[in-house]
Formats: structure tokens, C-alpha cells, sequence
């Protein structure tokens, strides 16, 4: 365990953690939501730090991001535990974790610098804190950021959302790009399946692209649940509205974990959410988890800038951060 940092002592030695937008007012002997971050004695400290249940080089597409260093190697890691209970999360296995007895001792010791090293020998660009929410493992993940800032590496967060602002401004100058996962626009769905709330997900899309991170959105598209027009098109005008070159991901969802009785998300739902995104404005919007090649279009002259198999580039003509037909800029971070 390691001392944790953004909490404060109060009365009767209880802690109020503000990591995450849970606010957790935090007995002694006892642990927050997120199952790894205990009160001892007054004071706040992380059991996750130092420990990683998952560490692969991924592409980057993989994230999804799209429109950073495309066609690149991503370190990707991640610590046990999440301050969400999404019940068709596709980490379950990893992510519902707690820092119990049978858990303490789940993951492999790695140091941030060992990380790095990790990093530059899998011939990586970034590293990105993935697979589970990187707001729990946040001081190791901090630690691990600041060390590749230092060996000339990206940084990304794969996140919820659910993070305060004072996380989001400890962390702003070491990170270069951020998925946030936007799973619903409706309050009920956060608190009935996430058992989380929407508005500080909103707070922190907006907040984190005002600090001028790099900035791609996710939805997961559930039958029944999140997927009719109207709360497509609520989500399409919301990113719209904060700028129309964010890039938004709509993935098609498979039954899992405590979703089997759902059906997997009919392809014609996908694509009529895409179409409802680009009437929005949104000049980038992308499909996932369907059997098609992915594109990246100029908005303005129409030309093919990347064409995509799956997670594989298959042309990029990107040159300069700008269309080479029409020399328009495409927003993103470009090699």
C-alpha cells in the first residue's frame, strides 16, 4: 500500500477521498466505493499502487483512438478495481476486483520505471492506462506518467469519466489523450447500471478537452437501453456542441458478464446511429465492433485519409496533420 493523495482527514478519523466524483466519506478500518483505497487511522492510502493485472502492447486503434499517432503501439496496463458496477462491463473478470484478503495479492509487481523500460522494448509510443479505470490506480498511474514524459512517451487515460476536477487538473500537464466512455445521456441509466451519475462524465469531456488533451468519445450502444434517437441524437448534440471534430466511437455490444439476456446490438441500429451523429455536425464518426473497414474522411474535400481493416492501417495519407488533396487540418496528434 501507498499513501494516497487527493483526500482530506476529517472528524473521528474519517477521510473524504475527492479522486473520483463519489465522494467518499470514508470510516477507519474501512475501504471507498472503488474497494481500493482504505482508511487507516485517518489517513488515506491505495492498495493498487505498484501491482498490474494486465500489461499487453495494443494498437492504438484499439482504445479506440483514431486520430492519435495512428498505426502505433500502445503500452497498455492496468490495476485491479473500478468505481463503477457496469454490469456489461467486457473486464469484469479484472475490473470488479476489490482489495480484499483473496485480492490483495492479485497483479505482478512493476515499477513506473519498469513500465517505461516495458514500454520502449515493445517498440511503444504511449503507454495507456486501459482494461480497468485508471482513476483508481491513479497515483501509480501518475508516477508512471511522469516517468514516460521523461523518455519522450504519450500518455493516455481509457476512463469513465467519473473523475473530480481536482484530478483532472493534477494530472493535465502528463497527459496527452483521453477515451471517455459517455454510456448513456440519461441519469436512471448511470445510477441503475454503473451505479454512477452522468453529470460530473459531462464536467469532465468538457474540462478535459479546455486543458487541450487530445479527446475521443465511446458509447456503447445496448438494445433497449441507451440506443433510441432521441438519446443518440441528446449524445451527438452534446459533443457537437463542445466542438464537431471530436471524434465519436459508437461500438456495437455483445451479451456479457451480467448482460446475457441482452442481444447483441443489430448492425442497422449502428449505422443509423453513425448517420444521426454526422446530421448532428460531427465531422469524425465511427463504427465499432462491426465487419466493415473504418474510414477517416476529410469533412471538407471528402478525400480518404485512413482506411482502416479492423485495428490495422491500411493507408494513411495524413500528411502533416492536414488532408494532402485539399491541405484542410484533421484535428489530432499526428506522427
Amino acid at each position: 500500500m501507498k499513501n494516497a493523495i487527493l483526500f482530506e482527514a476529517l472528524d473521528q478519523k474519517k477521510v473524504h477521498c475527492f479522486l473520483c466524483a463519489h465522494h467518499c466519506i470514508i470510516e477507519p478500518e474501512k475501504f471507498g466505493f472503488c474497494g481500493v483505497r482504505k482508511n487507516i487511522d485517518g489517513s488515506l492510502y491505495t492498495y493498487s499502487y505498484g501491482k498490474l493485472i494486465a500489461s499487453n502492447s495494443d494498437p492504438i486503434e484499439k482504445k479506440p483512438l483514431f486520430h492519435f499517432l495512428p498505426g502505433s503501439d500502445s503500452y497498455s496496463i492496468a490495476t485491479i478495481g473500478c468505481n463503477f458496477r457496469c454490469g456489461f462491463c467486457q473486464n469484469w473478470q479484472i475490473s470488479q476486483k476489490k482489495m480484499t484478503t483473496d485480492d490483495y495479492q492479485a497483479g505482478f509487481p512493476r515499477s513506473p520505471e519498469e513500465i517505461v523500460q516495458d514500454a520502449i522494448q515493445n517498440k511503444c509510443e504511449s503507454i495507456s492506462f486501459t482494461y480497468t479505470e485508471p482513476t483508481i490506480f491513479f497515483e501509480y498511474a501518475f508516477d508512471v506518467a511522469k516517468e514516460a514524459k521523461k523518455a519522450g512517451l504519450k500518455t493516455v487515460f481509457v476512463s469513465n469519466g467519473f473523475m473530480t476536477q481536482q484530478t483532472i487538473e493534477t494530472v493535465k500537464n502528463h497527459l496527452d489523450a483521453c477515451n471517455i466512455d459517455l454510456k448513456s445521456f440519461k441519469e436512471e441509466f448511470y445510477k441503475k447500471f454503473c451505479q454512477g451519475h452522468l453529470r460530473p462524465v459531462l464536467d469532465s469531456i468538457k474540462r478535459l478537452y479546455d486543458f487541450g488533451i487530445w479527446l475521443e468519445i465511446t458509447t456503447l450502444l445496448i438494445s433497449g437501453e441507451n440506443d433510441s434517437p432521441e438519446e443518440i441524437n441528446q449524445i451527438a448534440s452534446f459533443i457537437a456542441n463542445i466542438d464537431i471534430n471530436i471524434p465519436w466511437h459508437i461500438s456495437r455490444f455483445f451479451p456479457q458478464f451480467e448482460f446475457f439476456n441482452h442481444e447483441a446490438t443489430n448492425i442497422i441500429t449502428i449505422k443509423k446511429a453513425e448517420k444521426i451523429g454526422r446530421n448532428a455536425g460531427l465531422n469524425y464518426v465511427y463504427a465499432g465492433n462491426i465487419p466493415e473497414e473504418t474510414k477517416t474522411e476529410c469533412p471538407k474535400c471528402s478525400e480518404i485519409l485512413i482506411n482502416r481493416d479492423g485495428y490495422k492501417i491500411k493507408k494513411n495519407n495524413v500528411n502533416n496533420g492536414k488532408c494532402p488533396k485539399c491541405e484542410s487540418v484533421i484535428p489530432g496528434v499526428w506522427k
